[in-house]
């Protein structure tokens, strides 16, 4: 089955952390749902008829779209293709934007999962960030969720937060486990460029959580994941047995994807494009025919290297049956050949067939990436 992914650009503010393309232009809010139903009618073919099992809105903030307007485009996907008879359709949501008639609006559409963006239970952690939510407002955005019928949420958090400690991480993940969710998102914080976050910590504003206290705070996030049953089915992503998310999935297991809004990105196994990352530029292009959206066809390495990076993020592994079978032995038995230093160290290992991330790899995932992927060939 295929996945359809819609970005969402619009939020009230931006926060300090986040590098993905958004604009706090509301105003364009009408004039960007006419266009996205546009390209979805123009870009229906580009799926080959495949089965819809995934429909993600992603951001930005899909929460500032009324309820009504996101059935409207899930409306528009089920009339251009055929859709699954249980898809799952996830909404990324701000816990402010959740009020009780927001859910219970929400509720009456097609979505069936929410990821709610708490990212923090500490109210100064959240001030820093930008966050335009309290403490208690994500905790109640949660539970008014799961009262109006919203049995599949994820929560995201982020460790690694300036001045962070242990204790601190800690009190964190007991609050995600008295929320009883199905799925947690846990992301280490990266100062990206041209964010505010990576701008302070240029000037000295901020300072970097030690690579031992990183370290201890992962330690301390996968042992509370396994202690409270959640399973370890990808770097940064914990769910309960039946709670993985599907369309996240996809993109780890190599599944066609169409991307559709403004510096959204498809897949379709042999090329990879994506739309322009400004949304008036996007909705002035799609009206008229010629927006632009850039590709790069994927040669033989490339392909490779998807499904090595990929492949290792997740549980599984590199299925190294699969490489022999589907990649040249040149590139296998270089991929054997560099990962050999990585077993020997405990950062790699065999398991079957498979060549996996250990726990102590993990931490050092994009050190090892880098050095298994080939040069172009």
């Amino acid at each position: 089955m295929a996945g359809i992914y819609i970005h969402v650009p619009f939020c009230k503010r931006k926060c300090g952390y986040c590098n993905f393309y958004s604009t706090t232009r509301l105003d364009m809010k009408a004039s960007y749902l006419q266009a996205v139903k546009t390209e979805l009618q123009q870009r229906r073919g580009y799926l080959n008829g495949e089965e819809i099992g995934t429909i993600y809105f992603g951001g930005g903030t899909p929460s500032l779209l009324e309820p009504a307007e996101i059935q409207s485009i899930t409306d528009t996907i089920k009339q251009l293709h055929s859709v699954s008879d249980n898809p799952e359709i996830t909404v990324e949501a701000n816990p402010d934007d959740l009020t009780d008639e927001y859910i219970g609006q929400l509720a009456e559409t097609d979505v069936n999962r929410l990821s709610i963006g708490i990212q923090s239970f500490d109210e100064p952690m959240l001030q820093l960030m930008n966050r335009r939510h309290t403490a208690q407002q994500a905790v109640e955005a949660v539970k008014n969720s799961q009262r109006q019928g919203f049995g599949n949420i994820s929560v995201d958090l982020i460790y690694g937060l300036p001045g962070m400690t242990t204790d601190d991480w800690r009190c964190q993940l007991e609050n995600v486990a008295q929320l009883d969710v199905q799925h947690l998102s846990a992301y280490h914080l990266s100062y990206e460029e041209g964010t505010a976050f990576g701008l302070k910590l240029k000037r000295g504003q901020l300072a970097e959580v030690s690579e031992d206290e990183s370290l201890e705070q992962f330690d301390i996030l996968t042992e509370w994941a396994r202690k409270e049953g959640f399973e370890h089915y990808e770097i940064s992503n914990f769910a309960r047995p039946g709670f993985r998310s599907r369309h996240n999935s996809s993109y780890w297991n190599r599944t066609i994807y169409l991307g559709v809004g403004p510096a959204a990105h498809s897949y379709n196994r042999t090329a990879r494009s994506w739309n322009m990352a400004n949304v008036a530029q996007y909705i002035t292009g799609i009206t008229t025919g010629n927006c632009v959206i850039e590709e790069e066809t994927l040669t033989p390495s490339d392909i490779f290297n998807d499904y090595v990076i990929t492949a290792l993020r997740t549980s599984s592994g590199i299925d190294m049956d699969y490489l022999a079978r589907e990649h040249s032995r040149q590139m296998t038995d270089y991929l054997r050949l560099q990962a050999e230093s990585f077993v020997t160290d405990g950062k790699l290992e065999y398991v079957g067939h498979h060549l996996k991330l250990t726990h102590n790899g993990i931490f050092v995932s994009d050190e090892i990436m880098e050095a298994l992927i080939v040069s172009p060939m």
